[in-house]
């Protein structure tokens, strides 16, 4: 069977590569239960795709003339990111290597990935590498075939994961718990850790500079989960007060999206029906925030993941542009 491995190998590689990279992405970008697990579950699904399909394509390189330090590096990267996957989902972000955590370096080979599979792509690439004759009844009824094998496989991988303990308590979007008072000090791509005087610092919210007092005399109890891309997500109580209490009602009305934007320049813009969702906070658990989680006032942004809830916060105003018009990741 093995011996039948070629160009369908190739093209079934470079659809569960492309596949895994998108929907690796959409798992970082949704929170809801059923969006995330949907999400979460076709990633793994098309990465243990990935791994069924390595015998095949050993094959195929070994009929190769000779193998470039291109397609060895590409191989090297993925099974690099394959592996720090599976550790992310059995162990979490506990386990380190070189200060990184599992899902860091999943996620950087991931993009690794992208620069050679370009490279090499371009270089094998042939007319017509997706022929009519793929779309038969018979070879969609094998990938079907192949799709459910996998699909079960993986599930059955998760159940004995659950019942086993290894990763009972993970979230829909694959996070792994910890405490409130374990939240780290994360920061997206370039930002930084700014240290801020609570005593002085004012966050301008509509215009109208508030301190950290006012902001903490207002606040109530706010349940929510904080679930970082990083791989861990923590169950809550903060302190804060809700955006629509804070802003002018009259200002919402040529308004089209609020645009949150920390110290660091760091910022997200949300549509308005967002407001009474968004909440400034001062405390969790009761206790002042820290440096790292955001002091002295931090974004809290319940059914999103974490880098929307901006830490550091500077200001919170009313745009004209749309929520739709920003980048679905920050750039910074």
């Amino acid at each position: 069977m093995l011996r039948r491995a070629g160009r369908r190998t190739n093209l079934g590689l470079l659809l569960l590569l492309v596949g895994s990279f998108a929907t690796g992405w959409v798992a970082f970008a949704t929170a809801g239960v059923v969006s995330a697990r949907v999400a979460s579950v076709a990633h793994g699904v098309l990465g243990l795709g990935l791994v069924v399909l390595t015998p095949w394509k050993v094959v195929v390189a070994r009929r190769a003339p000779r193998l470039t330090p291109a397609s060895l590096g590409l191989a090297a990267v993925v099974v690099v990111c394959l592996v720090a996957g599976v550790v992310e989902v059995l162990a979490g972000p506990d386990v380190r290597g070189g200060g990184l955590t599992p899902i860091q370096v999943h996620v950087g080979a991931a993009f690794v990935i992208v620069a050679f599979l370009v490279e090499h792509v371009s270089r094998h690439w042939r007319p017509r590498l997706l022929r009519v004759s793929d779309l038969g009844r018979r070879r969609l009824l094998r990938t079907a075939a192949f799709g459910a094998g996998a699909g079960v496989t993986f599930l059955a991988v998760d159940v004995v994961g659950r019942l086993s303990g290894t990763n009972a308590a993970r979230a829909s979007t694959g996070s792994h718990p910890i405490a409130p008072a374990d939240i780290p000090a994360t920061t997206w791509l370039l930002d930084r850790v700014p240290v801020l005087d609570g005593a002085t610092h004012r966050v301008n919210v509509g215009g109208t500079p508030l301190s950290v007092d006012d902001l903490d005399r207002r606040g109530g109890p706010v349940s929510a989960r904080l679930d970082c891309t990083t791989g861990w997500y923590a169950d809550a109580v903060w302190t804060g007060v809700a955006l629509s209490d804070l802003l002018p009602a009259q200002a919402l009305d040529v308004a089209r999206s609020v645009l949150v934007t920390s110290v660091t320049g760091y910022r997200r813009r949300f549509p308005l029906d967002a407001l009474p969702r968004l909440f400034l906070a001062t405390r969790v658990e009761g206790t002042l925030l820290a440096t790292g989680t955001g002091a002295p006032v931090r974004l809290v942004a319940p059914g999103h993941r974490g880098f929307w809830w901006v830490k550091w916060v500077a200001s919170v105003e009313l745009s004209t542009v749309p929520a739709a018009a920003q980048s679905p990741f920050p750039l910074q």
